[in-house]
């Protein structure tokens, strides 16, 4: 079979290799049906790496799939069954685990990143790591579960009373969810803040009330005049803004850190975090979140798919991965099996 195979120092091929078999008593063979390219994968290909990788494996931690076959092990799934992927798999020993804090493992493994992933057409996962998810979600959605947990998870952490009013820094795939599942939950006004207009255009789309250019010399006169008093929750979706993120937040507001950049070093005062009793919060992966996004794929009036820019085959990977660096994609889904 074709697969996508990360070579090490930012560099990938599309390889002929062999199929995967079962090993283990709770292996699952999947027919991969999508997989998604994100931003962690961009690192990963960037030269240097941003984030580590193990080179020979097959990439693609995002993806949606058909159990072809099942382990002795593997309880509660069948032939043909349609599952989502955690791709995070943790060591089940750690204090962390023991407290249902699996995200904060330190020995993660990950699929599509140290392990094999879903950029290829059959995969085998732990049947502890998949999750059923309804035949009448289309793939374009479904496979959007991964990602989609992760924002819930940080949601948790900073739910929205009726009427919170929400700023958004950034408005690629993972902002623009974080606008709309703000939206559906109850959000009063919701401000995106993104340079590109092809982003801002979809973030107004899918539920954002104002979406002003990052850029904007006047962008804090410019959210002020929208909340005077600054947003009841600022999320940092890119990973770079805690400042614009502090300077925008209420007093006694949320700051959501979720984007990250490895090695980067931000200056934010202490004085504007204390004067203001803001409460920071960090949100890294999901917890315990699968269950609950997978309903919200079955809801109709959840059009998560809008954020789907490209749909590709193996073969486009190399032209995804040079829209994502342009700007010019949103979300980019390959699909292994038209290849």
């Amino acid at each position: 079979m074709q697969a996508i195979v990360f070579l090490g120092s930012g560099r990938w091929a599309l390889q002929e290799v062999a199929e995967p078999r079962r090993t283990q008593p709770d292996d699952v063979l999947l027919e991969v049906e999508r997989t998604g390219i994100c931003g962690t994968d961009l690192h990963i290909l960037s030269d240097p790496p941003k984030h580590p990788a193990t080179p020979g494996s097959i990439l693609g931690h995002e993806y949606v799939a058909r159990v072809l076959e099942c382990g002795a092990n593997a309880k509660g799934l069948s032939a043909r069954d349609r599952v989502v992927v955690d791709p995070n798999i943790p060591c089940g020993a750690c204090d962390f685990f023991r407290q249902g804090r699996a995200n904060m493992c330190q020995k993660m493994g990950t699929l599509g990143i140290f392990q094999n992933g879903g950029l290829a057409r059959y995969n085998v996962a732990p049947a502890r790591s998949l999750h059923k998810i309804a035949l009448e979600v289309p793939p374009e959605r479904a496979v959007l579960a991964e990602p989609l947990t992760c924002i819930y998870s940080a949601f948790e952490k900073a739910p929205a009373h009726p009427g919170d009013s929400i700023v958004v820094l950034g408005a690629g795939p993972i902002g623009l969810m974080f606008v709309l599942l703000y939206r559906k939950m109850g959000a009063g006004t919701i401000v995106s803040v993104e340079p590109r207009e092809l982003r801002r255009r979809v973030a107004s789309d899918l539920g954002a009330d104002v979406a002003i250019d990052f850029h904007s010399d006047s962008l804090i006169p410019e959210v002020r005049k929208i909340l005077p008093s600054g947003a009841d929750i600022v999320i940092d979706s890119v990973g770079t803004l805690i400042a614009a993120a502090v300077e925008l937040v209420r007093p006694g507001g949320t700051v959501v850190l979720f984007g990250m950049v490895h090695g980067l070093t931000q200056t934010v005062s202490q004085y504007d975090l204390t004067r203001k009793e803001l409460t920071i919060v960090g949100s890294f992966i999901q917890r315990n979140a699968f269950p609950k996004v997978t309903r919200l794929l079955q809801q109709k009036d959840f059009p998560v798919e809008k954020v789907v820019s490209h749909c590709l085959p193996l073969t486009g990977m190399g032209e995804a991965l040079e829209a994502m660096r342009q700007g010019i994609a949103l979300k980019v889904i390959l699909n292994p099996a038209n290849s």
